[in-house]
């Protein structure tokens, strides 16, 4: 009787520590994957903005138009629905005064040589902002670090 007793407590003790050990490793790999995924993702975000900020294209508005009243906010580079390629600028507009005015808008790659132009009429009142859509010819690609001058 002895016997049995102690072979029943051991194997109690034994099952125990196993689900112990069991519930400890789950506990550490868990957190070991949290981690792992915070910082990839973390990394990937970095990646991210990284890529961002060396593809991204400058744009360039004439000291005329900031004279003006004319100031820019946030910009984009599109494909334009009639079949172009990295050919439309939506940029986002702002007026500090009444306007109403022609834009030439041209863009340059990163040789400084010249893929494109375009010309449109604006118009807005002091105080007014939006979102403008400037389409190049179908052939024009604003490429990787291109220059975009408004003047």
């Amino acid at each position: 009787m002895k016997q049995i007793i102690t072979l029943l407590t051991f194997l109690a003790v034994l099952t125990i520590s196993c689900d112990s050990v069991k519930r400890k490793t789950k506990e550490t790999i868990n957190e070991g994957g949290e981690t792992i995924g915070k910082t990839a993702t973390e990394f990937f975000e970095g990646v991210s903005e990284g890529v961002d900020k060396t593809l991204q294209c400058e744009l360039n508005l004439s000291q005329d138009l900031i004279d003006k009243g004319l100031k820019t906010g946030k910009f984009l580079i599109e494909n334009d629905s009639e079949g172009g390629e990295n050919n439309l600028l939506t940029l986002y507009l702002i007026f500090e005064k009444d306007l109403e005015i022609p834009l030439i808008i041209k863009a340059f790659d990163k040789n400084n040589l010249e893929i494109g132009r375009t010309k449109m009429k604006i118009e807005g009142k002091e105080g007014s902002a939006g979102y403008y859509d400037f389409v190049f010819d179908k052939r024009t690609y604003i490429e990787v670090k291109s220059t975009i001058t408004i003047e």
